[in-house]
């Protein structure tokens, strides 16, 4: 198995000139967009924007950076060459599309919108601008070295694969928090572990706060595999396991535990297993943080090769699709379609 993807040093080309990155959000997960990118050799903080004016002066402070509270502004004065996106989850739409408008460079926070009118405007707008979004734990070093197996046919014809995730719930206007704003990650995962997925068909569960805060879904992939995904706001973060991913094969198995903490390789008949799992000074690859680095590692290559996003905003939209679909299977009770987005 390879090592993991990022060194314990400070990440970025030292003899690079530093781009210029502004980032829309003065939150909480705002605050990991500021500090990988404080922490990189290749890239220079410039800005932080936010509503609440005494919030974004501190955060921006706090990171030796300039305090703007409109994106108008910010961008007059700062010309970024990248702007990452951290905003209440059903707040993305109208600055994502200000700065698109703009032409900037863009990385956003998943979910990406939460309605696929919106979420088909915001890609019309994009045209061939840069635009990203975050799903990061396709950078998780379980979840890299599972997909090098599943490459490499160490688990055989894939047969079924299963997603469960769930803690405490993160309530929003939505009656379908749940499902877009976080198991939208799912839908991510296993289609890039697994292939597409062809229709779902779902049930959920409002039995605690008035929201489908639980809901379980039967998967159909074109490959022919089946698969099975539970997400929940009814659970806790503080239980083992809170996420768990299986992907079965002819000729084997790859389990992911908590999306950083191990992974889990079993041939068909062996009763041993190869386990991976951070080694003691490897606290990179055990912090699930630390897979937005990775990201944003990848992403700068690209931006800098003049290449498309490694996983483009496109990406949120098939996820916004796929839960779509999967409110349409309950509201219906039938099984719903759910052919693979045009490349």
């Amino acid at each position: 198995m390879a090592s993991s993807a990022l060194s314990i040093e400070r990440p970025g080309d030292p003899e690079a000139a530093p781009l210029r990155v502004a980032v829309v959000g003065a939150g909480g997960w705002g605050a990991q967009h500021a500090r990988v990118v404080t922490e990189r050799f290749d890239t220079e903080l410039v800005g932080i924007v936010g509503r609440d004016p005494a919030r974004t002066e501190a955060r921006a402070a706090s990171y030796a950076t300039r305090a703007y509270t409109s994106i108008e502004g910010m961008l007059e004065v700062e010309h970024p060459d990248l702007v990452t996106v951290c905003l209440p989850n059903e707040e993305h739409f109208a600055p994502t599309l200000e700065l698109l408008k703009a032409q900037v460079p863009l990385l956003v926070e998943k979910p990406l919108v939460f309605d696929l009118v919106e979420a088909d405007a915001l890609l019309d707008a994009a045209g061939d601008t840069f635009f990203a979004i975050n799903f990061n734990h396709r950078y998780a070093e379980p979840v890299l070295r599972a997909r090098a197996a599943i490459e490499a046919g160490e688990l055989g014809d894939l047969v079924f694969a299963t997603w469960r995730f769930g803690g405490e719930a993160n309530r929003g206007p939505s009656p379908h928090a749940n499902l877009i704003e976080t198991q939208c990650h799912g839908f991510d995962l296993l289609e890039h572990l697994c292939g597409p997925i062809a229709s779902v068909a779902a049930q959920m569960a409002s039995k605690t706060y008035g929201a489908f805060s639980t809901v379980a879904i039967a998967l159909e992939f074109a490959s022919g595999a089946v698969g099975t995904m539970l997400g929940s706001y009814d659970s806790s973060y503080a239980y083992r396991d809170s996420q768990l991913v299986e992907v079965n094969g002819t000729a084997g198995r790859a389990v992911i535990h908590d999306t950083v903490g191990a992974l889990r390789l079993q041939s068909v008949g062996d009763e041993t297993e190869r386990v991976w799992r951070a080694g003691y000074f490897d606290d990179e690859a055990r912090s699930f943080e630390r897979t937005f680095d990775r990201y944003l590692d990848a992403l700068l290559r690209s931006l800098r090769a003049g290449s498309p996003p490694p996983v483009p905003a496109s990406a949120g939209r098939r996820a916004l699709e796929l839960a779509h679909a999967v409110i349409r299977s309950h509201e219906t009770g039938a099984r719903v379609p759910t052919p693979p987005a045009h490349p």
